[in-house]
């Protein structure tokens, strides 16, 4: 059976306090909506002050979705490791790793904004030796043994759930994250799909004689949204995905790889670049892909338009996949 995804950033710009707790609801429902039909992933982000709502807070975000289901998986993919205080985050996700049973998959990147370090006064230069200390602390932390840390003696509880620890993976587009993971025995994730990364990553597990594995993107990783007529949800929501993908391009500069990068200037545009898609079920299935990312409130996206296309995925394209 192929991996099923289900994505929320909770993107609404222009929203009241209202729709976004609106918004917020649906996506907990639509959580356990996909949870009761056999999805297996819920993927989440973490964007700082941004004028169209992103999600600033996906670990709140996490728990709240682990209190409306019993099975599903939550990513957070990914987090922004530097702008996190490493003790306090070995205690968030140790307790979201006990109160889901082991449900949490992290993946720590550096970011690409120098807006979002200067909101939280973090120096952007540093970024890469804060992202060393930040992981070197987890993995002491969950051990549930004293350390040192800055100068003092230190221990952080409780335990997590999983052992020997959390998922943790290190994610990024470039070679200092691919032997920052490898250094520290942890799995990489590629931002993109990009083979010759990978490939230096496991030259380089070989060097510092650690073990490692990958969770790459596909060559093809569209986001996708499933209609019963998909010209017709181009006109009448395509705006939605390009909101979105504009917003991305606005933050990604051009060395930054990302298997959602989008240089769309328009809804015709994006249609036919194909990282945003809109598909029938029947051509939802026929896609074929080991991996299958669905994104139902995409760029402020209706909501009942966004369960209309969840609904489609799970009942109409799951029980024609691959088991």
């Amino acid at each position: 059976m192929p991996v099923t995804v289900v994505r929320f950033n909770l993107v609404e710009p222009d929203a009241t306090p209202a729709s976004l707790a609106a918004r917020y609801r649906a996506a907990l429902e639509m959580a356990a909506y996909a949870d009761e039909h056999g999805i297996t992933t819920v993927q989440t982000e973490e964007h700082h002050g941004a004028e169209n709502n992103w999600l600033p807070s996906p670990f709140g975000f996490a728990a709240a979705v682990f209190g409306a289901t019993r099975r599903i998986a939550v990513t957070v993919s990914a987090i922004i490791g530097p702008l996190h205080d490493p003790l306090r985050l070995a205690e968030e996700i140790a307790v979201l790793d006990l109160l889901s049973g082991g449900r949490l998959v992290t993946v720590a990147g550096i970011g690409y904004r120098p807006e979002e370090y200067a909101l939280f006064d973090v120096d952007w230069k540093r970024r890469g030796r804060l992202q060393d200390e930040l992981l070197e602390t987890l993995l002491k932390a969950w051990t549930g043994e004293e350390f040192e840390y800055r100068g003092r003696t230190v221990r952080v509880t409780p335990r997590p759930y999983t052992d020997p620890h959390p998922l943790l993976l290190v994610g990024g587009s470039s070679k200092a994250a691919a032997r920052r993971a490898a250094r520290l025995g942890l799995p990489f994730f590629p931002s993109a799909h990009l083979p010759e990364l990978e490939a230096y990553y496991k030259e380089r597990l070989v060097e510092y004689g650690t073990q490692g594995w990958t969770m790459m993107p596909a060559a093809e990783t569209p986001l996708l949204h499933v209609a019963e007529d998909p010209d017709r949800a181009w006109v009448r929501y395509g705006g939605h995905f390009l909101h979105e993908a504009q917003t991305y391009a606005s933050w990604q500069s051009g060395d930054v790889r990302s298997a959602v990068k989008s240089a769309a200037t328009s809804v015709e545009e994006l249609r036919a670049e194909g990282v945003y898609r809109i598909v029938t079920p029947e051509e939802c299935v026929a896609l074929g892909f080991d991996s299958y990312v669905l994104h139902p409130l995409s760029g402020g996206m209706p909501v009942e338009e966004g369960w209309r296309s969840l609904r489609l995925f799970a009942e109409e394209v799951l029980p024609a996949l691959p088991g």
